[in-house]
């Protein structure tokens, strides 16, 4: 009996198909939600905020939105206006999702923007131009022969 308990759950293999596809209609939802200004809050209203991914739990129970205010502006006011509008959200998100339990809702800060622009800027270092730009090192020429006399044949 407990080898089958053992197998009901994957652990480690990264997300299921069904988490990836609620995850996908969770985050659509609640970008429309938020575009539309169904929810009633002067904050979310003023704000445009892109909604760049979803994580839900294995058991669909929590989903975790990473957000991020158009043009990084009124952060904390966004992230509090979020939280504070969280059930709300909830109950919107969750119309039209055919899920027994609607996700619990948590929003995260977006911060593959910034991680992209550190990208880019390290890209554009003169340093690093110049190293991409070297060769290898790996041509014919540079090799080392085999010392006379260490025949194998």
């Amino acid at each position: 009996m407990g080898f089958m308990c053992a197998k009901r759950f994957k652990s480690g293999s990264g997300p299921s198909q069904r988490q990836l596809r609620v995850a996908e209609v969770i985050r659509h939802r609640l970008s429309e939600v938020l575009m539309r200004g169904e929810v009633h809050d002067d904050t979310l209203s003023r704000l445009s905020i892109t909604v760049a991914e979803v994580r839900v739990t294995p058991d669909l129970r929590i989903a975790r939105a990473f957000v991020m205010p158009l043009g990084g502006q009124d952060i904390e006011a966004a992230m509090a206006a979020l939280r504070r509008r969280q059930g709300a959200l909830r109950h919107l998100v969750a119309n039209g999702l055919g899920l027994r339990f609607a996700p619990e809702l948590k929003f995260e800060l977006d911060t593959t923007f910034d991680a992209m622009d550190n990208a880019r800027r390290m890209f554009a270092d003169p340093r690093v131009q110049a190293d991409i730009a070297a060769p290898d090192g790996d041509t014919d020429d540079t090799r080392q022969e085999a010392p006379e006399g260490d025949d194998d044949a």
